[in-house]
């Protein structure tokens, strides 16, 4: 549980990050790289989708542990 919150806290601190140096970039050269940024959030966005559903995953099978009765030891 804690890892899955990390790399949240990751994701979200980088694509902030991204965003100023984008917004700076931008600033300085006055063009937008568009293909770049729609990778990153692409690649960041399924990332997380990944991560929810590795977690949902773990939840369905610890309620289906939990309903069986076995304690996974």
């Amino acid at each position: 549980m804690r890892f899955s919150k990390a790399i949240v806290a990751l994701v979200i601190s980088l694509n902030a990050a991204f965003t100023i140096a984008v917004l700076f970039i931008f600033l300085r050269v006055g063009a937008e790289p568009t293909a770049l940024i729609a990778a990153w959030f692409g690649f960041t966005t399924v990332e997380l989708w990944a991560l929810a559903g590795i977690k949902k995953r773990e939840i369905e099978r610890g309620e289906t542990e939990w309903k069986n009765g076995s304690t996974g030891y």
